[in-house]
């Protein structure tokens, strides 16, 4: 009896040190294989969900003004900023005139 009881005290002690921990989890037995879905965009390591949580866009004035928008405009929001973009410009109302600004 006291053999048995000397036996389990050990391995809780080993168990609970650590050196057979490692054993057990390296041979799969307790922690199987992740299948993680890295790519997905709902993902929380996905390299679209990083990208779209990490990008910001800032907004940079020029010095060009415009009296008119050149035609085929349309209006977008970026960073809660109300801009017109014409083509690959961007223009910013700035009382009666545009302003051209760059968005990177």
């Amino acid at each position: 009896m006291k053999a048995i009881m000397r036996t389990i005290a050990i391995a809780i002690a080993l168990l609970t040190n650590g050196s057979l921990t490692v054993g057990i989890l390296n041979e799969g037995m307790l922690i199987k294989e992740a299948e993680a879905r890295v790519g997905r965009p709902m993902t929380p390591i996905s390299v679209a969900g990083v990208a779209r949580r990490t990008t910001r866009r800032t907004i940079r004035r020029t010095a060009v003004y415009v009296a008119t928008l050149p035609t085929g405009c349309t209006t977008v929001v970026i960073e809660g900023t109300t801009l017109y973009q014409c083509g690959g410009t961007y223009y910013q109302s700035s009382g009666s005139q545009y302003v051209i600004v760059n968005v990177d």
